[in-house]
């Protein structure tokens, strides 16, 4: 079988902890890392016997004057070989440089294990073109406010409706997405739309911590609690008292912790691991998840969470969305030291809104940062994204490509504006509540939340203005 056959990660200048340490994360999802002190020994092991079995590099280290080299002398002896760059400190500047030195990704020590398996995984797939630098464009987004986020679909706009109105309470809330498609975006936005904005977000990715370890994550362990645990340690939940617990892929926690989770939320009363007392706790649960949640999850817990659910459409559902999006993400990435303010041609729009992205607006955004740190004019044009037809071409996925997709949203990639939708997917007109409230939305964001400019140019008083937010559920705490 194709996946059996040997997966070799050549990992160049590593001391032997860092090399231990890449070797247990990689080794989980097949590889085996080959190490080499310098660029001389890295060519000579991908010239020599099993130098076909080094599926990608991945250099733990970078300085302008030696990291150019390195990647140079891999690429003259593998042009396609895929080199991923490891970093301190995650910087943009240090990321761009890499990047247009050749580099394929670029990774921030310390690194995720599973970011470190995701980078991995796409850029060995040899189906993939490159062309998506989703790590780096996640480091650009900043947090954004719920009545600043880019959308008028009226999937969109719903979802950002239960939002809105969920961040006045301290309810916890269930946000379901595909990935890529902006759940935590939106959970940060909902906190800072929230009475806990001054308060603290703990973030934890559920699927990235082994089960034996989750319960010592969350709750915290006191000394002598299992085997190695030698000193105290703070749990993540009252490390987020007074502000916001943000657990990504819920649905990965083991049965018994969905169950602990269920009674600190019911009772605010925190047990570390191995401890006959507990802490007080005041904080708010915001989950989220790629698919429903499995019928096997605490029931408990899983009606606890879901009394409100966001739900975040796929961006191959709004295209019509995806104008103010580009340009929303080319305006940030321009904002990094090193890169430069660019526009994007209407052919450029048009190639963007056919394609179906399975990978949603994160795929999106790797793709603008690709293109972006690759281009030689002012502007973006189709030339400058033919990857996207590479990938629809080998990938087999009906999502990847849908022709009409942009017919309806023409107008919009012409004109550069996010519009309003009048017509629901059905084909019926939206509530002329709906449509008010997109006009007011779109209103705060193009005036950059100056009230009294918005009401102004819609022709209404202040009050008014305000009433009808009140009305309409739009919150403008943030």
């Amino acid at each position: 079988m194709r996946e059996e056959v040997l997966r070799s990660l050549l990992l160049v200048d590593a001391d032997a902890n860092e090399r231990r340490q890449l070797s247990a994360f990689a080794s989980r999802a097949g590889w085996t890392i080959v190490g080499a002190a310098c660029a001389e020994t890295a060519v000579g092991l991908l010239q020599g016997p099993h130098g076909r079995e080094v599926r990608a590099a991945l250099l733990s280290s970078w300085n302008d004057q030696q990291g150019p080299a390195l990647i140079a002398a891999l690429r003259q002896c593998r042009p396609g070989l895929p080199v991923i760059v490891l970093a301190e400190g995650g910087s943009i500047a240090l990321a761009v440089d890499a990047m247009r030195a050749g580099a394929s990704d670029y990774l921030a020590k310390p690194i995720a294990p599973d970011r470190l398996l995701d980078a991995l995984s796409s850029h060995a797939d040899r189906r993939r073109a490159v062309g998506e630098l989703a790590p780096i464009s996640e480091k650009i987004a900043p947090d954004i406010p719920l009545d600043q986020l880019i959308g008028s679909a009226p999937e969109f706009r719903a979802a950002l409706a239960v939002a809105a109105k969920a961040a006045r309470n301290r309810l916890p809330i269930l946000i379901i997405g595909e990935a890529g498609t902006g759940k935590e975006t939106m959970a940060r936005a909902i906190h800072h739309a929230s009475l806990r904005s001054r308060g603290p977000v703990v973030q934890i990715d559920c699927k990235s911590v082994p089960a034996n370890i989750i319960d010592s994550e969350l709750m915290g362990h006191v000394p002598g609690a299992f085997p190695g645990a030698f000193a105290e340690r703070v749990g993540r939940i009252v490390e987020a008292d007074g502000g916001t617990l943000l657990l990504d892929e819920i649905g990965a926690l083991p049965r018994e912790t969905q169950a602990r989770l269920d009674r600190v939320l019911a009772t605010g009363e925190v047990r570390p691991v191995g401890c006959n007392g507990s802490h007080s706790v005041d904080i708010r649960l915001i989950a989220t998840s790629s698919r429903p949640l499995p019928d096997d999850f605490d029931a408990n817990l899983a009606e606890r969470i879901g009394a409100t659910t966001v739900t975040l459409p796929p961006l191959r559902d709004r295209s019509g969305d995806i104008p103010g999006l580009v340009r929303h993400l080319l305006t940030r990435f321009a904002e990094e030291p090193g890169m430069g303010s660019l526009s994007i041609s209407n052919d450029a729009l048009a190639v963007l809104m056919r394609y179906g992205w399975p990978g949603n607006v994160r795929q999106l955004a790797g793709v603008l940062f690709r293109a972006a740190l690759q281009a030689s004019g002012n502007s973006l044009t189709a030339e400058d994204f033919p990857h996207i037809a590479i990938q629809s071409r080998f990938s087999g996925r009906r999502s990847d490509v849908s022709p009409d997709i942009g017919k309806t949203s023409t107008e919009a990639a012409v004109s550069g504006g996010q519009g309003v939708t009048l017509y629901r997917q059905d084909g019926h007109l939206r509530t002329l509540e709906e449509i008010e409230a997109d006009i007011i939305r779109l209103a705060i964001g193009h005036y950059r939340g100056r009230m009294t400019e918005v009401a102004r140019r819609l022709g209404i008083g202040r009050s008014t203005l305000y009433r009808k937010l009140g009305e309409l559920g739009i919150d403008t705490a943030a």
